[in-house]
């Protein structure tokens, strides 16, 4: 005969156990000891049923993200990628992981309450997508571990202390690399030969901004080009801007990374880019609108993707302060010879011959 021991397990009942009495005869034993047998056996057999149920009642993680844009739509690739990189190791958000999104529209004031709101949640992880978000996920929370998503300069933003031991509570994946800026203007001035005057356009705002202008304007002195700097803070600002950038006869123009409005008014730019006869450099291969002439930047699709292995890394015990950051890896090289022709600027055959992808 046989029965569930107090911990659910099935357990021989033999006579040891059974105190040498025969449970179908009951030839042996006293009745105290047939109701204790007794309440053992229906204890046993309720234990079970409740561990199993505590088992498929179990807490998944709720992973909170923190994005930049004002909807997954507006997100678009990026937020397809994070979702995608969690499929790939077999997370389905609902079943195995809780995803809890928050889309502040480049709003100060909302950054700074959606990330509170997320904290509050008690969540596993915050991801935290661009470079302002991370900035609010530092200071909401201390103690969640946090891993941010296409930041230029985490050391700089005071989100680590070094990339191989990030320390904190903070780790995540860069697009940062010391020359991306530099060579980003020197494509420029190779794709658009006699490029001399060059716009940047800033959104003041942005945490980022400030580092941004003297790292654009340090790469500009190294190759003999002229910049100013025009802001826009909204999409209402930019037409204003590039009016101004007419009038003081710019060539081209160029905006720094991480600080959303490049982003969410990519289409604007470009267009009033092409319409005022200003050739631009976008900053990435989502911000190659038509009316762009060239971007290159890193693969910014696969770095958002790989944010899911480092969530799935803290889920499994390990710590934020000794995950060390990424840097990019792969880079895209892109030319609009539409535009070039729009703009009358013969590209060399040379940069064409470079490019990962050409527009014809």
């Amino acid at each position: 005969m046989s029965a569930f021991d107090p911990k659910g397990h099935w357990t021989p009942l033999n006579e040891a156990r059974l105190g040498r009495y025969d449970v179908l005869s009951g030839a042996s034993g006293n009745a105290m000891r047939r109701r204790d047998l007794i309440k053992a056996i229906a204890g046993s057999t309720v234990v079970w049923p409740l561990t199993s149920r505590a088992q498929q009642a179990r807490k998944i993680p709720t992973i909170g993200v923190l994005w930049h844009a004002g909807s997954a739509e507006e997100e678009g690739p990026y937020f397809k990628a994070l979702l995608r990189g969690f499929s790939d190791l077999g997370y389905a958000d609902g079943r195995t992981i809780k995803l809890e999104h928050r889309f502040p529209n480049e709003t100060p004031d909302h950054f700074k309450s959606m990330a509170a709101e997320l904290v509050s949640l008690n969540v596993d992880v915050l991801v935290s997508v661009g470079g302002t978000a991370p900035i609010y996920a530092k200071d909401a929370s201390s103690m969640v571990p946090i891993v941010f998503v296409l930041v230029t300069d985490p050391i700089g933003s005071k989100l680590i202390d070094s990339f191989s031991r990030p320390g904190g509570n903070v780790t995540g994946l860069s697009t940062f690399t010391s020359d991306i800026i530099e060579k980003r203007l020197q494509l420029f001035t190779e794709v658009f030969p006699g490029l001399s005057r060059v716009a940047q356009l800033v959104n003041p705002d942005a945490p980022v901004a400030r580092r941004n202008v003297e790292s654009i304007r340090a790469a500009a002195e190294k190759l003999r080009l002229t910049i100013q700097t025009f802001e826009a803070r909204t999409m209402d600002e930019l037409k204003p801007a590039f009016d101004a950038m007419k009038v003081a006869a710019m060539q081209g123009v160029t905006s720094g990374p991480g600080e959303g409005l490049p982003f969410s008014g990519r289409e604007a730019i470009a267009k009033l880019a092409l319409s005022n006869k200003l050739a631009l450099c976008a900053l990435s291969k989502e911000t190659f609108e038509p009316g762009a002439l060239m971007s290159y930047a890193p693969d910014q699709i696969a770095i958002c993707r790989r944010a899911a292995i480092y969530v799935d890394k803290i889920l499994k015990g390990a710590r934020p302060s000794e995950i060390p950051v990424e840097g990019p890896t792969k880079f895209e090289f892109l030319i609009n010879l539409k535009t070039a022709k729009a703009l009358g600027i013969d590209v060399p055959s040379i940069m064409i011959s470079r490019a990962d992808e050409v527009i014809e």
